[in-house]
């Protein structure tokens, strides 16, 4: 089984302000790196007016300094808009700061905003995708290559010899294809993961590549643990509510792809979206037993600038009233797995 936290620090006006929500994600990192979740995901756009993160990162770096096994997976990071040897030697120095414990799925993006405000032509958005995989895999061999008609060296080298492990993000079949070619792995997004997964696998077949193996299995988008959920219901909605619309909304510029953040008018709606929990202990046991041990749970106790108390709520109580009744049915986090350590 794994745990993971999940940041895209919007801040809007109903919610609490990005000072306090960059501190509090660290202190969550912190206690999950003890409670042996496996992994914080960190989401990039540029431009937002509600402080959507624009620096994963440099958060990302903070975070990995507080932890001892904590991975942070950047998912995803639009590596279209980032210089291509300035991100090796960014990511170079990220990985080596966790040890090793640096995930990257790298994206296109699709907004014209950010391609407008960084000086990128989307046209060429694949290309410059294909460009920057090409370079990163060079630069951290630690020897000199061309680029652009230059002869470079990058510099530091990775914690790992080949560097953090490169997935290809996407919602579309295009990146499913894509990624099969140029990518170490496929992180999907969107309503229809299980197909795309099936087109990439299909398409590293036949290029005679092996097909690596699988990303877990995602739970709801948004999970709450609560001792009353009709209580809980009406504080995170309105954050909820604002993070599902906004996603929503973003999404219909990619023209293509889907997403699974459903349009939702107000707390009726959240309540029958399967993608959205507020669960009790009991139900939240259920949950997980039905999803199987597979499965990766993923807790956003920021979404949407949800006040901070609320937050801590649900995750102490997972931890006190959830947690250890998983272990006796014999899940573990898979962090604890590897380190023989009991939660």
């Amino acid at each position: 089984m794994k745990l993971a936290l999940r940041y895209d620090m919007r801040a809007p006006d109903i919610g609490v302000g990005s000072p306090e929500q960059y501190t509090a994600a660290l202190d969550h990192a912190a206690w999950a790196d003890e409670l042996g979740f496996e992994t914080v995901y960190l989401a990039e756009h540029h431009g937002a007016d509600d402080g959507y993160c624009a620096a994963p990162m440099i958060l990302g770096s903070a975070i990995l300094g507080r932890t001892r096994r904590l991975r942070v997976h950047l998912s995803a990071l639009v590596a279209v808009l980032h210089h291509p040897l300035r991100l090796a030697e960014d990511l170079a120095a990220l990985d080596l700061v966790g040890g090793g414990r640096l995930e990257v799925t790298l994206g296109l993006g699709y907004r014209d905003g950010e391609y407008r405000m960084f000086g990128v032509d989307r046209r060429r958005r694949v290309q410059r995708l294909e460009e920057i995989v090409e370079v990163l895999r060079q630069a951290w061999t630690g020897e000199e290559f061309e680029f652009r008609g230059e002869r470079v060296l990058v510099r530091p080298r990775p914690a790992r010899p080949a560097g953090p492990e490169l997935y290809i993000g996407g919602s579309a079949e295009a990146s499913a294809i894509r990624a099969a070619r140029i990518g170490d792995g496929y992180r999907p997004a969107g309503s229809e993961k299980d197909r795309l997964y099936e087109i990439y696998a299909t398409e590293r077949k036949r290029l005679g590549e092996p097909v690596p193996p699988r990303g877990p299995v995602s739970g709801p988008l948004f999970l709450f643990v609560s001792d009353d959920p009709a209580r809980d219901w009406e504080t995170v909605a309105p954050h909820v509510l604002y993070t599902t619309n906004a996603n929503a909304n973003w999404a219909r510029e990619r023209g293509v792809g889907t997403t699974a953040y459903r349009p939702a008018a107000g707390l009726a709606d959240l309540q029958t979206d399967p993608n959205i929990r507020v669960v009790t202990p009991d139900e939240c046991v259920a949950l997980c037993e039905k999803l199987g041990p597979d499965t990766e749970l993923v807790f956003q106790p920021l979404m949407g600038g949800l006040p901070l108390e609320a937050g801590w709520r649900s995750l102490r109580l997972f931890e006190t009233d959830v947690l250890p009744r998983l272990v006796t049915l014999g899940y573990r986090p898979a962090a604890q797995e590897r380190t023989g350590e009991a939660a």
